[in-house]
């Protein structure tokens, strides 16, 4: 008797998601951006929330979850209701690159979410004060050799995508700098500005009016390739720091157990946002590259992100830091 009553709330379990996915969405569905307004992920995840707007037929609310390096908005979503109704902007940062400082990592990204698919690459670039003395890696590196203990470096919060990719440079060279974290990439160019911090690794889509406006100076590319928004600026591996690679992400990620109807169907959004010219525009303008039609699949993604998270974590060990 037991068996069939358990077999029949199965049942009508199993008929409500169905029903709910089919259905899905009847009202505002919300971006979670885990990080402060005004970031690079903050103004990535809102342009293409427009577009996943338009596709979905229902608002997207971009909310922020600022802390812990991405951490908190994260978990969020890794814990709300798997309805289809809560989705992370995940950046590269907060779902691969921090993940190996710690000793005992917050969440898997690979089992504690449902992934939707990967939407775009971001080239993060060393930026400098406009009065530091060098223009060039080289000097760079000689310079902070030379004064390490007297220098500081920001970043939008332990654990964030600047955070590690600074983390990297640092140990590649072979410095200890002392880290000074904001609540966004914005208020830490501020300081950086006014010459309360020394150098930054920033994304170009909010170091490039600064560059523009010679209030910071730029001194490298941090990707192997250089990028078409700052074409003339030297990669780290052309000035010397061979392979030396800390390539930005963005993705979207729901959470765990979210019925797979809803999976493609936030999916085909993202693909309908990223076939709009104006999204793909505005991207685009920023310094990110859109990733082609076959890169968007929930089925590329998979394997894409365990190769991320295995190739920080071991590089993020390395560095012999840890958060916990």
């Amino acid at each position: 008797m037991l068996n069939k009553v358990f077999a029949g709330l199965f049942t009508l379990t199993l008929a409500t998601t169905l029903a709910l996915a089919q259905d899905w969405p009847t009202r505002a569905v919300t971006m979670i951006v885990p990080y402060a307004p005004g970031g690079p992920a903050d103004v990535v995840g809102r342009i293409v929330a427009s577009g996943i707007s338009d596709s979905l037929g229902q608002p997207v609310i971009v909310e922020n979850v600022a802390g812990a390096g991405g951490v908190t908005g994260a978990n969020r979503v890794a814990r709300a209701n798997p309805d289809g109704y809560q989705f992370l902007l995940g950046p590269g940062g907060v779902m691969a690159q921090s993940l190996g400082l710690y000793k005992q990592p917050p969440f898997d990204p690979t089992t504690d979410f449902a992934p939707i698919g990967l939407f775009a690459t971001a080239p993060p670039i060393l930026i400098v004060r406009k009065d530091f003395p060098a223009n060039n890696l080289k000097d760079f590196i000689a310079y902070v050799k030379a004064n390490e203990s007297k220098l500081q470096f920001g970043s939008a919060g332990v654990g964030s995508g600047p955070y590690v990719t600074c983390v990297l440079l640092n140990a590649t060279i072979g410095v200890s700098v002392v880290h000074v974290p904001y609540r966004s990439s914005s208020l830490a160019e501020q300081d950086m500005m006014a010459g309360r911090i020394d150098y930054y690794c920033d994304f170009i889509s909010t170091a490039l009016p600064q560059i523009e406006a010679a209030n910071v100076k730029a001194i490298a590319t941090l990707t192997k390739a250089r990028s078409a928004m700052l074409p003339d600026l030297a990669t780290a591996d052309e000035q010397g720091l061979a392979g030396f690679d800390a390539s930005g992400w963005y993705a979207i990620e729901a959470p765990k157990g979210t019925p797979a109807s809803i999976v493609q169907r936030l999916n085909k959004a993202m693909s309908d946002a990223l076939d709009n010219p104006s999204v793909r525009e505005r991207l685009t303008k920023l310094g990110n590259t859109v990733v082609p039609p076959p890169q968007r699949s929930t089925e590329y993604f998979v394997p894409f992100l365990k190769a991320e998270v295995a190739k920080w974590t071991d590089a993020m060990k390395a560095t012999g830091l840890t958060l916990d």
